[in-house]
């Protein structure tokens, strides 16, 4: 007898992992069409056509005709009855909300300002009522959310889910974010750091999508970094992969958060632009050194300038270790443009190893990077109850 003789069931089992397959990828992807996704999975298209036929009938896709590159294709997504997802943003300065489906088509946002310095009980309380209201606000429950994604602006240990860095948010120490929204709102709830999620949102849906090994920085209030390797975030132990605000430039500069001295933070950070320009332009915000700067204010350009140089000189240093494609560059920062692109630019691209190879781009996604990557990481962490066995058999 042949031993190419496939066992019985072994058909069946075949498709039935080439279907969780394709499911994957158009939940990872939110929106895909036939052909990427045949190039994304390594299946033939008309395996991939096949399934996709299958999967809709049962209802866990959905298709509707799109145009790509100037010809008609097949555009894939989860159905919307595969549940909802909804990431929160907790930032220095706000909070941003964003609810959506599977197909990560936003259904409800919220924005709030927060205090400097906001207590973490405060904050989850109101983050805890927000999620009720939106999910309210559509006629849908609690019991339709199928994860919660935070995004945090410090270090996240991966294990635990605390902040692994005790004083970068004086209060949130020894909290268990993940736990207390998990026992409010009673749905699984992942936790990880701003910058981390930022890149995974770039990921899935913005300039790095598709990238193999990509870097996202936000340049913000303080500064960070999120790394990409083959879709995935790279986190580290305790989850300090990417913290590039506190890389040591100044070995005699001020005294950081993290108990470091000289951080780029320290540099970069909003208090340091603000210090520099209080002699000649007076109290300002962040918001007005960009607004500023944006009208063409030669000292606010410059400090901007600076930071970008600052940045990009510790983001090449990071290169010559990880070699990436892309930087993705976001964050309040980058809406001065060029301004702050430009000397990081300079900066990578004078590196002779790097070749000029590396591409320093804005971000696609702007300000929601990160609630998009709270999102994503959302789905991630919810009971894929959509994939039933029997659904893809």
């Amino acid at each position: 007898m042949s031993g190419n003789i496939a066992a019985p069931g072994s058909q069946s089992s075949l498709r039935e992992a080439n279907s969780a397959r394709i499911v994957d990828t158009v939940k990872r992807y939110g929106r895909i069409t036939q052909v990427e996704l045949a190039s994304a999975t390594g299946l033939s298209a008309a395996t991939v056509s096949n399934i996709v036929k299958q999967l809709t009938s049962q209802g866990v896709v959905q298709t509707q005709t799109t145009i790509r590159s100037g010809r008609r294709a097949q555009l894939v997504t989860l159905a919307r009855s595969t549940g909802l997802a909804l990431g929160i943003e907790v930032g220095r300065r706000q909070m941003r909300l964003e609810l959506s489906d599977a197909a990560h088509e936003s259904t409800a946002h919220q924005h709030l300002p927060l205090p400097v310095d906001h207590r973490v009980d405060t904050t989850l309380d109101r983050a805890a009522l927000l999620v009720m209201e939106l999910t309210e606000g559509i006629g849908a429950t609690l019991d339709d959310v199928i994860g919660v994604g935070v995004s945090l602006p410090a270090p996240v240990d991966p294990v635990t889910g605390l902040i692994s860095v005790p004083g970068i948010m004086p209060g949130w120490d020894d909290v268990d974010v993940g736990e207390v929204l998990r026992r409010r709102l009673n749905r699984p709830v992942v936790v990880d750091n701003d910058a981390n999620a930022g890149a995974l949102g770039e990921s899935r849906f913005g300039a790095l999508r598709g990238v193999a090994m990509g870097i996202y920085v936000r340049c913000s209030y303080m500064t960070g970094g999120g790394i990409i390797m083959d879709g995935h975030v790279l986190h580290g132990d305790r989850g300090i992969a990417g913290e590039i605000g506190h890389v040591q430039v100044d070995p005699t500069g001020p005294i950081c958060r993290c108990g470091s001295r000289g951080c780029l933070n320290t540099i970069v950070g909003a208090d340091m632009i603000v210090d520099l320009l209080r002699l000649t332009r007076g109290r300002m915000s962040l918001q007005d050194v960009i607004h500023s700067a944006n009208e063409g204010d030669p000292g606010c350009r410059q400090v901007i300038q600076d930071a970008g140089s600052a940045i990009g000189n510790v983001l090449a240093d990071l290169c010559m270790a990880l070699a990436p494609t892309v930087i993705v560059v976001g964050g309040e920062l980058a809406q001065t443009g060029e301004t702050l692109l430009s000397p990081i630019r300079d900066a990578v691209g004078g590196r002779p190893l790097l070749g000029g190879k590396v591409e320093v781009v804005p971000s696609e996604l702007g300000d929601r990077a990160e609630v998009l990557g709270a999102l994503a990481m959302a789905q991630d962490a919810g009971e894929p109850a959509y994939v039933h066995k029997e659904a893809i058999s």
